[in-house]
């Protein structure tokens, strides 16, 4: 059995990223910092009993499933009610800062000149415009895989999947992402 502070120290460590991996998938900051919210509250009232080893996955399913549960309400809503708002959600993301998820003030080199700054936020910026444009599943798979840097079976697990389908989501995800990338000019 994890024990508080166990618990405690593993969602502070997984947070930002799980932020991120719901950010990717619903494009809507409010909705992935309700997404991880609930996620976190999840594991706390239902498997606070559980072993701290086995947080990480059950975390990573509980965060999928969220996700999916979003998408559900957020379609049944839609179909009871028609909102003009909700039509240019995506073309709105408020003051949302890629680099204050993905980066620290650590991370940046003092030597760092504001071209190559610039060049590197530009470079994020597509990234991840690439990463959100991927279908679900397939961003799922990559997400999981390289994000969290769970294994083929662990990814399987979290995704109710095979395996054979996560490396395959994972090399058509990875396939799509290079051909974007190389389309703008970025090569590996």
């Amino acid at each position: 059995m994890a024990s508080d502070t166990e618990i405690s120290d593993f969602l502070k460590s997984v947070e930002k990223k799980a932020f991120k991996r719901a950010y990717y998938h619903v494009g809507d900051e409010e909705g992935a910092l309700d997404i991880v919210q609930d996620s976190m509250i999840k594991l706390c009232t239902h498997y606070s009993d559980k072993p701290a080893p086995e947080l990480p996955l059950l975390f990573q399913r509980i965060l999928s499933n969220t996700v999916l549960d979003w998408f559900r309400r957020r379609k049944t809503r839609n179909a009871l009610f028609s909102n003009l708002d909700d039509f240019d959600h995506r073309d709105d993301l408020g003051d949302f800062d890629l680099l204050e998820v993905t980066t620290g003030a650590a991370d940046a080199p003092a030597s760092q000149s504001a071209e190559q700054w610039l060049g590197r936020v530009q470079t994020l910026e597509h990234i991840e415009k690439a990463i959100m444009s991927l279908p679900a599943r397939q961003r799922e798979a990559f997400l999981l895989r390289y994000w969290e840097e769970l294994d083929v079976a662990e990814t399987a697990a979290v995704m109710g999947c095979s395996e054979g389908s996560v490396k395959t989501h994972c090399s058509r995800a990875i396939q799509s992402l290079s051909k974007t990338l190389a389309q703008q000019g970025m090569k590996p």
